[in-house]
């Protein structure tokens, strides 16, 4: 990569977010968009949490041995018994480490 292109997106990147961050600029977006924008951190998060959960290296972790998805499924499960993020969040963490180096040690 060139100089001049990551010189180019670091402008790019910076005009977008200081677009929306600085208070005396007035943008207002329309409806349908700002109604979009409600999904884009759930999306973000899954295409982050899939790979992890799924894949190891460049292989398909096995199901019934998955850890990561088991601690997931709980974390999901917790918060939809609490809705609370921090809570879930922790007893995600929790479970992820009973599973991990508990149950599924080889």
């Amino acid at each position: 990569m060139s100089w001049a292109l990551i010189l180019a997106m670091s402008i790019i990147v910076f005009c977008n977010r200081y677009i929306f961050l600085e208070p005396r600029i007035r943008l207002k977006l329309p409806h349908i968009l700002q109604r979009m924008l409600h999904y884009s951190a759930p999306c973000l998060l899954t295409a982050m949490c899939i790979p992890v959960i799924f894949y190891d290296a460049q292989q398909f972790r096995p199901i019934l041995t998955n850890a990561y998805l088991y601690a997931a499924l709980a974390t999901c499960a917790i918060y939809l018994m609490t809705k609370h993020l921090l809570t879930s969040a922790i007893l995600g963490f929790i479970s992820f480490y009973l599973l991990y180096y508990g149950v599924f040690t080889a």
